[in-house]
C-alpha cells in the first residue's frame, strides 16, 4: 500500500499532467489578437487541417496499439507454458481474424469489435 506522501505526490503529478493536456492545446492553437486578419485565417486553416488529420488517424492508431498489446500478451502467456497451450491460441487467432474481416467488410468498429468478442467468448467456452 502506498504511503500518504507517495499517494499525494502521484495525485499532484497526475493532476499537473491532466491540466497540461487540457491547457496546452489552447496555448498552441490560440489566436494572437495582434496579428493581421490574413495570418489568422491561414493559421485557422492550418489548425483545421491538423485537427482533421488527428481526428482521422488517432482512433485507428489507438485501437491498433490496444489490439497488438492484447494479442501479444495473450500469445506470450499461451506459448510460454509447456507444452504450448494451443487451445488458448486458436480462439485468440480466430477472433482476431474475424474482427479484421468484419471491419474491412462492414467498416463499422462496433460490429467488428462485438463480432470478434462474441466469437472469442463462444470459442473459449466450447474449447
Amino acid at each position: 500500500m502506498l504511503s500518504t506522501n507517495t499517494a499525494l505526490f502521484y495525485t499532484v503529478v497526475l493532476g499537473a499532467v491532466i491540466f497540461l493536456c487540457r491547457f496546452l492545446p489552447f496555448v498552441i492553437f490560440g489566436e494572437n489578437i495582434n496579428k493581421e486578419k490574413i495570418n489568422t485565417e491561414q493559421k485557422q486553416n492550418k489548425m483545421k487541417a491538423f485537427l482533421e488529420f488527428v481526428e482521422a488517424t488517432v482512433p485507428a492508431v489507438a485501437m491498433t496499439v490496444l489490439a497488438v498489446n492484447a494479442l501479444a500478451a495473450q500469445s506470450k502467456e499461451a506459448l510460454t507454458v509447456q507444452p504450448p497451450d494451443l487451445a488458448g491460441i486458436i480462439p485468440l487467432g480466430s477472433a482476431a481474424l474475424v474482427t479484421a474481416v468484419l471491419h474491412f467488410w462492414k467498416r463499422n468498429a462496433l460490429v467488428s469489435i462485438f463480432g470478434g468478442t462474441a466469437l472469442y467468448m463462444f470459442l473459449i467456452t466450447i474449447i
